[in-house]
């Protein structure tokens, strides 16, 4: 981007004169590197969350946490061989907002629009509760035949949404020929509005380490970039009351956040701002 941005500006810089196609292909890089500076991960690029999650251990935590942790860790070790990148930022909103978004299957359509290409969610195959958490297991169709995720994945593919924790979910997207891209996501509630949010993406897709880093990086930026206006509208509503007086309780599409509530609302009744509005 960096690279790309330069060029365009020397090249205009040499011709003397403006035209409105050099324009854009100077505004776009830009914004792009813009982008990449304001949401830059703080971990260095080979770091793995796994080491966050046992900084995190080193605090007082209730015997409870620990097991949810652990069972976080045991997860993220199992995958280890395939960890392509990490990401770590402090985001200003309660941790629930987090967990309420990614938990609900239609942000992939509403909120993800531009960076996953039209993706639609079409349909669900089959829900898993578990002890503490449950999985989904969703059809997503590539709705634009222009879509550059075709160059991954089939038009049509299943796609598993795991709740471990209260603080760890995890996405699995399979990609062509058995090979998969696993997201694993963690949500740590930190003192005041605030959460630590780790994103580690494991692979076992066969290319240069050196390319798809990159490609990975840009797209969590890019992912994480969209959800900021949500989470900021999220973060001014009570999200479990809203959630159990609305009609999306019972909707498939949401069968996991639901799963989330039935397990651990109680216990997040207590930080919940009383500001009840519907959602949307």
């Amino acid at each position: 981007m960096l690279f790309g941005a330069a060029d365009r500006a020397i090249t205009i810089y040499t011709d003397g004169y403006v035209s409105a196609s050099e324009f854009l292909q100077l505004l776009i890089p830009s914004l792009l590197l813009l982008g990449w500076l304001c949401l830059r991960p703080e971990e260095d690029w080979v770091s793995d969350g796994n080491q966050q999650l046992q900084m995190y251990r080193e605090e007082t935590l209730s015997p409870q946490d620990e097991a949810y942790l652990s069972t976080a860790q045991a997860r993220m070790n199992e995958l280890q061989k395939q960890h392509k990148i990490s990401q770590r930022y402090i985001l200003p909103f309660p941790y629930l907002c987090q967990i309420y978004h990614l938990l609900n299957l239609k942000h992939l359509e509403n909120v993800h629009n531009f960076s996953l290409g039209n993706l639609r969610v079409i349909g669900i195959s089959d829900v898993k509760p578990t002890a503490i958490g449950g999985t989904i297991r969703f059809q997503t169709v590539l709705d634009s035949p222009m879509n550059v995720l075709r160059i991954w994945r089939q038009p049509v593919v299943d796609v598993n949404l795991i709740l471990h924790t209260p603080y760890m979910v995890e996405l699995n997207v399979p990609v062509y020929q058995g090979k998969r891209i696993i997201v694993i996501f963690n949500v740590l509630p930190l003192v005041g509005a605030n959460h630590e949010f780790l994103v580690d993406i494991y692979s076992d897709l066969e290319w240069p380490k050196f390319l798809l880093q990159p490609v990975l990086h840009f797209a969590a930026c890019l992912t994480l970039f969209e959800d900021l206006p949500y989470l900021q509208r999220l973060a001014n509503r009570n999200l479990l009351h809203s959630f159990r007086s609305s009609q999306s309780a019972g909707h498939p599409s949401m069968w996991l956040f639901k799963r989330f509530v039935d397990l651990y609302g109680a216990t997040q009744n207590a930080i919940e701002p009383a500001k009840p509005k519907a959602i949307e």
